[in-house]
């Protein structure tokens, strides 16, 4: 069992990152340090500069000739199982509006997939099993941060450019008049029922078929691709795995000028992110800003829906015993930061995923030690 200093040492490593989130709420709510036009800003440089650097830092520190792959690949099964989920419970609860059923199946996988592997995952699972655990949730990290995480970016991109109808410049979620992604999702849907008489179709279910539409098609996806290879996120994925491989093949260090400079930002990765959360918070009516039923899905999706998907993932790949234990509790981490980070940069749902980091964070503890309990039962 787990002991009473190794839980404190749990809560000794997430109660800096509610620190910085009660400063970023209380800049806005109290201290009135920030105007909207300077939250989004701020939130930019989360994203361009904060989030790659952390990300980078973070993946060059990994063997990626030490990985177990039987335990990355069992996760990615789990992972592929979300999003299959994710897209027909959208498809299903959006019959009538599939513009939206883009955007929640978007929202569905990061809910159900994607979690707080370091700062929460590593002291708590080390605290579990022990050393090898720990490697292993650095591992699964790794790849989150190098293939699930772009691919997130991705989906995010696909969908402004075929729902919302063009592709807005990467550091920009709303447009001049503080329109959001929604907004003008909702705002297409109605013309295109009046071409075509009053039909209850869409731009994203029902795609033009003359042949000019599929010509255009081409040029939006070379602009997407286009944007994904600007984006600093995907350098610092790529970048990092490739200096990675080189360092661990030919045991080749970073000079300590180098080393210095990447970790000046990168330090500032987690902080920053949940500052720029708080100050999304204090621009809320409430601090559950998506509502209680909603919040309520983003805690069933997170901490039921996540560990059922690994279930099956590692039960497909044969694991047993405390690896599979390992594998389930791992899905049941809380909400990634950052994935909150990019929903408010791309106006989709961040409401949502905020009250998910947060409670997520709040009562993940408990949840998780519920399920070590049962797990050495059974």
């Amino acid at each position: 069992m787990i002991a009473l200093g190794d839980l404190y040492k749990v809560v000794e490593a997430m109660a800096p990152l509610y620190f910085a989130l009660g400063l970023g709420y209380g800049s806005v709510r109290w201290w009135r340090f920030f105007t909207a036009e300077q939250c989004g800003a701020i939130n930019t440089l989360v994203v361009c500069f904060s989030m790659p650097f952390f990300t980078f830092d973070f993946i060059v520190r990994t063997d990626p000739f030490a990985m177990n792959y039987r335990v990355i690949a069992a996760d990615a099964v789990a992972k592929l199982l979300a999003v299959l989920a994710a897209a027909a419970w959208a498809r299903c609860a959006k019959a009538k509006a599939k513009a939206g059923s883009c955007s929640w199946s978007i929202t569905g996988f990061s809910l159900a997939s994607l979690n707080n592997t370091l700062v929460v995952g590593v002291p708590l699972l080390d605290a579990m099993y022990g050393k090898w655990a720990q490697d292993l949730i650095v591992q699964i990290a790794v790849v989150q941060s190098i293939v699930w995480f772009p691919l997130l970016l991705l989906a995010f991109e696909l969908r402004k450019a075929w729902v919302v109808g063009g592709v807005p410049s990467f550091s920009s979620a709303t447009d001049d008049d503080g329109t959001s992604d929604d907004e003008r999702a909702r705002r297409v849907e109605p013309m295109s029922l009046q071409k075509n008489g009053g039909a209850e179709m869409d731009v994203e279910a029902a795609p033009p078929t003359d042949s000019s539409s599929r010509i255009r098609m081409l040029p939006m996806a070379r602009t997407v691709g286009l944007k994904l290879a600007r984006n600093p996120n995907v350098y610092a994925s790529v970048l990092g795995v490739a200096w990675a491989c080189v360092a661990y093949r030919w045991r080749i260090g970073m000079p300590a000028i180098v080393t210095g400079s990447l970790q000046v930002m990168s330090r500032t990765g987690t902080g920053m992110s949940m500052f720029s959360m708080g100050l999304f918070m204090g621009q809320q009516e409430s601090i559950v800003a998506c509502g209680a039923g909603l919040a309520a899905l983003g805690m069933a999706l997170r901490f039921v829906a996540g560990p059922l998907a690994a279930l099956a993932g590692a039960a497909a790949l044969g694991l047993r015993g405390d690896v599979l234990h390992f594998a389930i509790i791992q899905a049941a981490l809380p909400q990634a930061i950052a994935s909150f980070v990019w929903a408010k940069e791309y106006g989709l749902h961040a409401d949502v995923l905020s009250t998910a980091v947060i409670f997520g964070t709040l009562i993940s503890l408990p949840v998780l030690m519920a399920y070590y309990a049962v797990l050495e039962i059974m």
